[in-house]
């Protein structure tokens, strides 16, 4: 509940709320740049640095891991520092990551400049979320968790296009010198318009509630993220044992919550129905896009053989489509609730993903345009208005809450999603290739990579299936 001292330095202020998420949006749509441009960096990378693939998969990764471990505990920095101080911190960690990035020399360097770059991320993510359910009514979040959406996909979108066209004029290192002078312009933008508008009321922390929280959704993401290294890893000491030990701390740590007066995470926010489950769907719907996101490249470079800029013109139509959709759909779940668009949206992604179950070598480059677009297109039916129904639902003292346990879902969505995709996806070629004749041909290894992309898309459409049986439940949370 809001102090009145914090409610009347509210009314002084005369909060602009239009200033603010510009502030927070322009520091979201490059932080999420950063991190999406790389991948089309990856190939050229392995190659500068000698290293394989899953090394080079946990600059990707090892950001996941970051953010999981991180986000869980964005609910105590949004009660402890001002929004205004956690906005700039934010930013100058990754201002800090990514200069370091642009002067990297080996591949043990860059990976600490993305660990850094993570820790802006971890902290400035959960915070728009958390301010947008402070600053506007429940009425009208799905039009601005829309706008949201648009500035969020927009990034993906344009991510590996521009940084296409940089790695072939400037070299990959170019994709953090463009950052560096648009991350200025968003903290002098931010010091400018960003107003302090979070209720700061400094709970006692749980240090061994922020432990159990690290070992727990680290060792969960750490896990699987090493497990996505190929179909012959699940088994690996390192694997089971970081989820075994994760899954135990998590245990450990719900109980603790539930015990402790003021917890680190409430984790009262799943008595609320439709808040477990949004979670539950934005679970999901994050587990098949980030496989959509991180299997496409591979496929389209190493089976259609086409050049990074070619591939990242041909993925552009589909994230700029899904940022529309999100904001015309977002004012449509307004209106009318989130049933039928989270149910439309999974029937969509059903279709898109048998469709790309069916690929080949010689897929026309406008088919896979058209899938992919249909499939982000259900996205942005799903995420948004799943997520913005679940925390409608939830009283004002758990916003802070909500937030950090929905931004966890999606981070560790993500990095199961990405694992449970390379893995997939190294079974189906590892078969292909044991009955080819002629395995190591270069044409038989470029069939080999769509058999395993085909594979691992029967993996999503079993998740979208699944979402869409429990998206059936879903209803209108009323305010």
């Amino acid at each position: 509940m809001k102090t009145l001292e914090s409610v009347v330095t509210m009314e002084k202020q005369e909060i602009r709320a239009v200033p603010i998420m510009v502030s927070l949006m322009i520091g979201v749509f490059i932080g999420l740049f950063n991190q999406t441009a790389l991948n089309m960096a990856l190939t050229n990378i392995m190659s500068d640095y000698q290293i394989s693939a899953s090394a080079a998969q946990w600059l990707t990764t090892g950001y996941l891991l970051v953010l999981g471990i991180l986000v869980p505990i964005s609910g105590i920095l949004n009660q402890w520092i001002p929004t205004r101080n956690l906005f700039t911190l934010s930013l100058g960690f990754s201002i800090v990551g990514t200069l370091l990035a642009s002067f990297s020399l080996n591949f043990t360097f860059l990976m600490i400049a993305r660990v850094i770059q993570a820790i802006g991320a971890g902290i400035l993510m959960p915070l728009m979320m958390n301010i947008i359910l402070v600053l506007f009514p429940a009425s009208k979040r799905g039009s601005v968790m829309g706008l949201m959406m648009l500035v969020i996909m927009l990034a993906p979108a344009t991510g590996p296009t521009l940084s296409g066209l940089l790695i072939d004029s400037l070299g990959w290192h170019g994709i953090f010198w463009v950052s560096l002078p648009l991350l200025a312009f968003s903290v002098v933008f931010g010091l400018i318009f960003m107003q302090n508008v979070s209720t700061i009321t400094k709970p006692k922390v749980d240090i061994f509630s922020i432990f159990l929280s690290t070992i727990g959704f680290g060792g969960i993401v750490f896990g699987f993220s090493s497990a996505g290294t190929g179909s012959g890893s699940w088994g690996q000491p390192i694997v089971i044992i970081s989820m075994i030990l994760g899954v135990i701390a998590l245990v450990v740590f719900s109980f603790r919550q539930f015990k402790l007066e003021k917890p680190m995470l409430d984790l009262h926010v799943f008595r609320f129905p439709m808040f477990s489950l949004g979670t539950i769907l934005v679970f999901i719907c994050m587990l098949v896009n980030l496989s959509v996101s991180i299997l496409m490249p591979m496929y389209l470079k190493g089976s259609l053989l086409l050049s990074a800029f070619t591939a990242g013109l041909l993925l552009l139509p589909g994230g700029i489509l899904n940022g529309l959709t999100a904001l015309f759909f977002g004012r449509v779940f307004d209106k009318y609730g989130p049933k039928y668009l989270v149910t439309s949206g999974f029937f969509i992604a059903i279709c898109s993903f048998f469709a790309f179950s069916r690929i080949t070598t010689s897929t026309a480059e406008t088919t896979i345009l058209m899938i992919h677009s249909c499939t982000l297109i259900g996205v942005a039916l799903i995420m948004n208005p799943a997520q913005t129904n679940g925390l409608n639902q939830l009283p004002r003292q758990l916003y802070p809450d909500g937030s950090a346990v929905m931004g966890t879902i999606i981070q560790v969505g993500g990095a199961i999603g990405v694992a449970l995709a390379i893995t997939n996806m190294s079974t189906g070629q590892e078969k292909f290739l044991l009955a080819s004749a002629q395995p190591t041909n270069p044409a038989v290894l470029s069939e080999a990579l769509t058999a395993g992309v085909q594979h691992a898309f029967m993996f999503a459409l079993g998740g979208a299936i699944i979402g869409f049986i429990i998206s059936l439940f879903i209803k209108r949370v009323e305010v």
